[in-house]
């Protein structure tokens, strides 16, 4: 049986990459800084729905690990949902985050070789200006800050046309406060040199 699904809503992301991470520039066919890449891409869905299971104020975290060369798959990964979350919103955003969703991160689930499942959580995010933040007691603390533009003034320095799930263009930003914790996946680093990345996204898909 097939369900509709749409979202939209705000994304942010920080990795173990300095800034500006290599595979958002070149397609993910340069190695990252370090012989691995740990990242988190955090989500609060403003308005969605998935069949009749309405989505609205829903918060998630997809939290990773993989080789230098992203692209060469091997990574390990894990799912947060919000504990504030009903059963049947959790099991929508796992089958959104999924490739049986058949969304834009379903192009992720060739390269996972391990997941290590899907975990509940109360999930703090923040939107202050052009800084972005997520708590996730015990798992993850990221601050994320757009570089501010020096033409467009309010505006952040983005990139278009990337080739990234979330969204095509994405403001860029360095990562003020970045640790992970979480899934066997762990990462420290608090001195504004790593990447960072927040975007609006929207999607719509058929989930199987």
């Amino acid at each position: 049986m097939s369900t509709a699904w749409s979202v939209e809503g705000e994304y942010m992301e920080a990795c173990s990459c300095d800034f500006l991470c290599p595979c958002i520039i070149k397609n993910m066919a340069l190695p990252a800084t370090h012989d691995f890449c740990k990242v988190a891409l955090t989500f609060e869905i403003t308005k969605g729905k998935f069949g009749d299971v309405p989505l609205d104020g829903v918060r998630f975290a997809m939290i990773a690990e993989s080789q230098a060369m992203m692209a060469a798959g091997g990574w390990k990964a894990g799912l947060v949902v919000d504990s504030a979350a009903s059963e049947a919103q959790a099991a929508a955003v796992g089958a959104i985050a999924s490739e049986a969703g058949h969304g834009p991160l379903a192009g992720f689930a060739p390269l996972i070789s391990e997941f290590r499942g899907v975990e509940r959580a109360p999930i703090a995010f923040e939107r202050n200006g052009n800084t972005r933040s997520v708590d996730i007691g015990g798992k993850l603390e990221q601050t994320v800050e757009g570089i501010p533009s020096l033409t467009t003034p309010g505006q952040c320095v983005a990139i278009d046309e990337a080739a990234h799930p979330v969204s095509k263009r994405l403001n860029l930003a360095t990562a003020l406060r970045n640790v992970i914790s979480a899934f066997g996946i762990t990462w420290r680093e608090n001195t504004g040199r790593t990447n960072g990345h927040f975007a609006p996204f929207a999607w719509t898909g058929v989930a199987e």
